[in-house]
């Protein structure tokens, strides 16, 4: 594993820990510290876009979130709680690089090859949970001129302003110009393949609402509308903490935060921020009421944050459905683009010269500093060799794009699982809660191939295919294959990104392994597909130690409810 997002590294040795009896188990990590994107990313504004309370394991709570969308330092700081709290460093390798895998049919097992400074370590693994996310591997923009910018560049993907608090970085920018950089229309063709733009997704947005107080003046580039749905689980939580519901004040108090340290109050808080978040489905669903809805909602309320300058409406309110791109809150957005010192730049991007920036209609505009929000490479195409049965890479297997068996498995690729793999992702509900389920499904594979003795678990070809079927007749049906520009999408217009259902509907499908979808080969080559009953003891029976009354463990109990 391999620069896994956070959720997943945590969730991954820990599960795996407390679940499989006798495992080796470790966790390669590329960078230097734990947090993924959140250790990664610096950016002026970082912070969620769902709210706080649903962004955390189900089984760690926080009460301390300072806001309805926690800021990324304290998203990291709560990863590193976790890690410290379960002691999950004991199976972590930080600065640990996987650069190659490969299956071996011989021996059943996967060789890795791991970067660590200047040496190449080889490791071995019988099962290979790759959990690499895919909104990490960012590059520059395709705009002509853009290196020789003679002002400050920076990338939203790597802020290296200062080490410290983004708000200490820009301390002095006063004075300066900035211009930010997104939805630039792609020279090459195909780009947006490969490349997802964000400044429309939350970077962007969160950045020009960092800076603009900040500077002298900021220049939005934006080619592409979006629906900025800031009422978006809002409503909800302002219910919930007895606010006004046209309040914009979304932070905490230390009175809501000691209510929270009630665990009665603080489960039913969170249960009900949780099923708020997966009441809106049906907004996805093309034509529904719900999506008639929302569009005449959105669009009256970033409307009314932008009368003072009415002009932004036609440049910002999109045509396509609410839903077709991810939605986003952009607490402060629309009136950070309402201010005096704020431009909202529209016209093509001609090109980047050495003091700023030439438009297409031949204007040109000059700046101290350019800050490029323009998105990573989502394609699926892991930044390693991954080789599977006859050492077909999985780049071939995925020509025609990425697929994965419920988002975990793929034929030809024996005892490896995804976390986080193509069609994992949803629109609105908690995807930790698929994070999690999704390292239940591979840890319950494991113990399998553990008890029964198997060599190898591959998902068969038929159950791809049948799952790509699925897929292909469902999203028809959604706003996602509307015509918009999206991650969610490849260059075919096909959905990678997306559960094909709702996140309860992933979730449910996930507890529930459909084993005969998969192949199997035994460990000791026997035919006998019960093989594995042995001798008709258990272990503790046979070495005469251990508990032999396991089953009336209180975890092994299930009690009938009593009628009254």
């Amino acid at each position: 594993m391999s620069r896994m997002p956070p959720w997943r590294l945590i969730q991954t040795p820990l599960s795996f820990a407390q679940k499989v009896p006798n495992i080796d188990l470790t966790v390669y990590e590329k960078e230097k510290g734990i947090g993924g994107t959140w250790y990664l990313n610096k950016y002026p504004g970082l912070a969620c876009d769902i709210p706080s309370h649903s962004y955390q394991l189900t089984f760690e709570d926080n009460t301390n979130w300072s806001g309805f969308y926690a800021p990324g330092p304290e998203i990291l700081a709560y990863l590193n709680h976790v890690v410290d709290k379960y002691q999950l460093m004991r199976y972590i390798k930080l600065q640990h690089e996987l650069v190659h895998a490969s299956w071996d049919g011989a021996t059943g097992k996967w060789h890795l090859r791991v970067r660590h400074g200047d040496t190449v370590i080889e490791d071995t693994a019988d099962i290979l949970f790759l959990g690499v996310g895919i909104l990490h591997r960012w590059s520059w923009p395709d705009i002509p001129g853009l290196l020789d910018f003679k002002g400050r560049l920076l990338h939203s993907a790597e802020w290296n302003v200062t080490d410290g608090a983004w708000e200490e970085g820009v301390k002095d920018w006063g004075d300066k110009v900035v211009g930010i950089v997104g939805n630039v229309r792609p020279v090459r063709p195909g780009l947006l393949c490969c490349v997802t733009s964000v400044l429309q997704g939350s970077s962007g947005i969160q950045i020009v609402s960092g800076l603009q107080p900040k500077v002298k003046s900021v220049i939005n580039y934006a080619r592409s509308k979006t629906w900025i749905a800031e009422s978006f689980s809002v409503r909800k939580m302002l219910e919930l903490v007895g606010r006004d519901p046209q309040s914009t004040d979304y932070v905490f108090t230390d009175e809501d935060r000691e209510k929270f340290k009630d665990p009665a109050y603080y489960k039913e808080f969170r249960r009900a921020v949780e099923s708020d978040l997966n009441s809106v489905s049906q907004a996805t669903r093309r034509g529904s009421e719900l999506q008639k809805i929302a569009a005449a909602l959105f669009k009256a309320e970033m409307e009314k944050k932008v009368a003072a300058r009415p002009e932004l409406a036609d440049k910002i309110i999109p045509q396509f459905s609410v839903c077709c791109r991810r939605l986003t809150p952009g607490p402060g957005y629309l009136e950070a683009l309402c201010a005096e010192n704020a431009v909202l730049e529209t016209t093509a991007i001609k090109r980047v010269r050495p003091n700023g920036i030439e438009l297409e209609d031949g204007r040109t505009q000059n700046l101290d500093v350019l800050v490029c929000a323009t998105g990573f490479d989502v394609s699926y195409k892991f930044p390693f060799p991954v080789l599977g049965r006859g050492s077909t890479p999985l780049t071939t297997r995925w020509e025609k794009g990425a697929e994965a068996y419920l988002s975990m498995a793929v034929d030809g690729f024996p005892n490896l699982f995804f976390g986080g793999g193509p069609n994992s992702g949803v629109n609105s509900g908690s995807l930790l809660a698929i994070y999690e389920r999704q390292v239940a499904y591979a840890i319950s594979a494991t113990l399998k191939l553990q008890r029964e003795r198997l060599k190898t678990i591959e998902v068969k070809r038929a159950a791809v295919d049948d799952w790509r079927s699925y897929m292909e007749a469902f999203f028809p049906q959604t706003v996602y294959t509307d015509q918009c520009h999206s991650w969610y999408k490849n260059g075919e217009g096909r959905v990678i990104a997306l559960w094909p259902g709702t996140c309860l509907h992933a979730v449910r499908t996930l507890a529930n392994p459909r084993w005969e979808d998969y192949e199997y080969e035994p460990l000791e080559g026997s035919k006998n597909r019960l093989y594995w009953l042995g001798d008709g003891q258990t272990h503790n029976e046979k070495v005469g130690s251990g508990n032999r009354a396991w089953y009336l463990n209180d975890s092994e109990l299930d009690y009938p409810p009593v009628p009254e």
